[in-house]
C-alpha cells in the first residue's frame, strides 16, 4: 500500500518507493508493480501522471483526479512554477553551497530513440544545491583507508533527464546509488558496509499553488527506512528533522 501524502477530490499526492516504477512501459516488460495502477486500485479512482521519477528516486509524486486537473498541472510543472526540493548522500566533502548552471546533451534510450534523428544541441540546465552535514566513515573503500559522504539538497531550475545524477557527477561528488554516472565502487561498498543499496537520491519537497483554489500547498515525503538508518548511521539526526519518522516506544508490558 502506498503512503498518501495529500488528498482532495481533485488531486493525491504519495510517497513513491525506491525502485518502484511510475507506469507500465513496453521497454520494462517484465515490471508486475506500478505506481500509477497500484494507487488506482487502493483509492478505487483512475489517476493521470503529471510528472515522473526514475525508477530509483524515492519520495513526492503527483497525480490528478481527472484530465482537466491534470492539463492545469501539467501546465505549472512546464512553467516550472513548481518549486522541487530533493535530498542525496554524495561521495566526497562537498566544501560549500552553490549553483551548477551546465547545459546538458538529451540522453537517448538505446531502444526507444533508436529512430531519432542526431544529437540534438546541449540543453540549459541549472540546479542548486547546499551543504547540510559530512560525515567521514572508517572504512576502506577504493584506494583510501576512509570515506567521506555529504548529505545535500538539492533544487533543479529546470527538468532535464537524469539532470541532478548528472551535475552532482560532473562537481565529481556523485550520488551514491547513481549506476549511470556515479561511482561503481562506492556504490557496492555503501551497499555492503551500510547495508545500504540503492540510489541515495528523494524528492522530499513539492510546492505548488493547487490548480482549482488557487491555494498554495507543500507537500513533504519523510524518508523511508533505508534512509532513515543510513542517517543515523552516519550520526545526521536533526540535519533535516521533518523528514525523519517519529518512532514512539514500544509500550512496556504489565507486570504478571
Amino acid at each position: 500500500m502506498l503512503e498518501i501524502l495529500y488528498q482532495d477530490e481533485h488531486l493525491i499526492a504519495v510517497n513513491k518507493p525506491a525502485c518502484m516504477l511510475v507506469h507500465r512501459s513496453w521497454l520494462d516488460r517484465h515490471e508486475t508493480v506500478f505506481v500509477m495502477q497500484t494507487l488506482r486500485d487502493q483509492i478505487g479512482q483512475h489517476v493521470f501522471t503529471v510528472h515522473r521519477l526514475d525508477k530509483p528516486t524515492s519520495g513526492v509524486l503527483l497525480f490528478a483526479l481527472s484530465s482537466d486537473v491534470a492539463r492545469m498541472l501539467s501546465q505549472q510543472f512546464e512553467q516550472h512554477q513548481m518549486i522541487k526540493v530533493y535530498h542525496a548522500v554524495v561521495r566526497g566533502y562537498v566544501l560549500e553551497d552553490g549553483t551548477i548552471d551546465y547545459a546538458l546533451t538529451e540522453e537517448l534510450d538505446k531502444i526507444a530513440d533508436k529512430f531519432s534523428e542526431g544529437e540534438k544541441a546541449p540543453q540549459p540546465a541549472v540546479s542548486h544545491y547546499r551543504v547540510l552535514a559530512r560525515r567521514e566513515m572508517p572504512v576502506a573503500i577504493g584506494r583510501y583507508d576512509t570515506a567521506r559522504y555529504s548529505l545535500v539538497e538539492l533544487t533543479p531550475e529546470t527538468g532535464r533527464k537524469h539532470q541532478l545524477r548528472r551535475h552532482m557527477s560532473h562537481l565529481r561528488h556523485p550520488i551514491i546509488g547513481d549506476t549511470a554516472h556515479g561511482d561503481l565502487k562506492q556504490n557496492r561498498g555503501v551497499a555492503q558496509h551500510f547495508e545500504c543499496p540503492g540510489l541515495m537520491l528523494h524528492a522530499s519537497h513539492l510546492r505548488l499553488t493547487h490548480p482549482v483554489t488557487g491555494e498554495a500547498l507543500s507537500l513533504t515525503a519523510p524518508w523511508d527506512p533505508r534512509w532513515q538508518q543510513l542517517v543515523e548511521r552516519f550520526d545526521w539526526k536533526g540535519c533535516v528533522s521533518e523528514l525523519e519518522r517519529v518512532e514512539f516506544p514500544a509500550q512496556a508490558s504489565q507486570d504478571s
